[in-house]
């Protein structure tokens, strides 16, 4: 069959499926469609949760819903595998649980691929991010600089990673590899991997680290990894630290500090015997740059840190130097938060092999962080 009329059945077999929430799956407010069985349904709209009177007619309806979203990505649905995650056509996020897993019945929750193409100059209009930081952010992906994009649930973190993919180059080899493809990058060259399930008999799953071993041996020049979760973490660090640089990867963390010891206990599950110093020192090798993002109760999403990853000290331990940091101080009478990002006036320690790569005319032109300037007040938002 036609793959573009294959595409379309599925499509319109979807929505007819889906009518009950098809309104807020249209609703550019709703970020996220949660459904607790097939009368409670609530809706993230713009950072707050609300919900909704929408209901399935019955159980049966929404089993009937669940399994369209999961053979609209080639996953079975069921019993033998009761967690299951795919996308809507549009690329929207899908996660699916049902009993026994889930005592309450099917669960499902989307999260909306944003109609809205989002850049950095969008973030820079809401606040999420000073321009000056983005600069800062640009120079270090050109420096082939390693970035972990780390925060909680619904932080931004995907949104964030997708918008610093636009400074790669366009001559650049990339290759994306995701548990759920939800990464859409603009360059011409770049390759994109999915982890698979395995059949009811056993066969044809792919996992992250086999993917991982695949795209090693495909040349990149980048590896982007949509989320950290396993043991492939150790499998990232070790390429991060033997030549390809520029590569990038989120994982959930509340600081950059946690993010780093939680990129740790991945690496440990590997199953490979590595002294837990010696690991440490690989993590600091291998991450060069942390960027923290978070949700405020206001509904918003700010950078809140951007730190370099420094050497261990004497006991081994972690040690990051902040460049940038967010202020909050406090709210405006509508309950919004108000604050500022700041420059702490720290200069990254790769300033100097910065040059060294012929990005001196950005450096110069565009980012004032490279050069200390007692002048400036440390106020980022410029």
């Amino acid at each position: 069959m036609n793959t573009n009329i294959q595409e379309e059945i599925f499509r319109r077999t979807l929505a007819h499926f889906l009518r009950p929430i098809q309104p807020f799956l249209d609703d550019p407010e709703v970020t996220e469609v949660m459904i607790n069985g097939p009368a409670e349904i609530f809706v993230e709209r713009v950072g707050k949760v609300f919900r909704t009177e929408a209901q399935f007619e019955s159980d049966l309806a929404l089993a009937a819903a669940a399994r369209n979203l999961a053979q609209y990505t080639g996953k079975r649905f069921g019993r033998e595998f009761p967690r299951v995650d795919a996308r809507l056509p549009d690329g929207s996020r899908v996660h699916i649980i049902t009993p026994p897993a889930s005592r309450r019945g099917i669960c499902i929750a989307i999260r909306k691929f944003s109609r809205d193409v989002l850049t950095i100059e969008k973030l820079h209009s809401c606040g999420a991010i000073a321009p000056v930081m983005s600069e800062f952010l640009k120079i270090a992906i050109l420096a082939e600089q390693n970035i972990l994009v780390s925060g909680g649930t619904g932080s931004g973190k995907t949104t964030l990673l997708n918008c610093l993919s636009e400074y790669i180059p366009h001559d650049n080899r990339v290759i994306v590899i995701e548990d759920s493809s939800e990464l859409k990058l603009r360059q011409s060259h770049v390759l994109y991997f999915e982890v698979q399930r395995p059949d009811r008999y056993g066969k044809g799953g792919v996992t992250m680290r086999e993917l991982f071993h695949s795209a090693l041996r495909l040349r990149p020049d980048r590896i982007i990894i949509g989320e950290i979760r396993g043991g492939e973490a150790l499998d990232l660090l070790q390429a991060m630290t033997s030549g390809h640089g520029g590569s990038m990867t989120t994982n959930h963390a509340n600081a950059p500090e946690d993010a780093l010891r939680r990129l740790e206990t991945m690496a440990l599950m590997s199953n490979v015997d590595m002294p837990l110093t010696a690991l440490r020192s690989q993590i600091a090798s291998a991450i060069d740059v942390v960027v923290q993002t978070s949700r405020f109760n206001d509904g918003t999403r700010k950078i809140t840190h951007i730190a370099e990853v420094m050497p261990l000290n004497e006991q081994g331990n972690y040690q990051l130097q902040h460049l940038f940091l967010y202020r909050a101080d406090g709210e405006d009478p509508k309950g919004k938060v108000v604050g500022r990002h700041v420059w702490t006036k720290s200069v990254p320690a790769f300033a100097s092999s910065v040059i060294g790569k012929g990005l001196k005319r950005f450096v110069d032109l565009t980012a004032p962080i490279f050069r200390v300037d007692e002048r400036r007040d440390g106020n980022a938002s410029r």
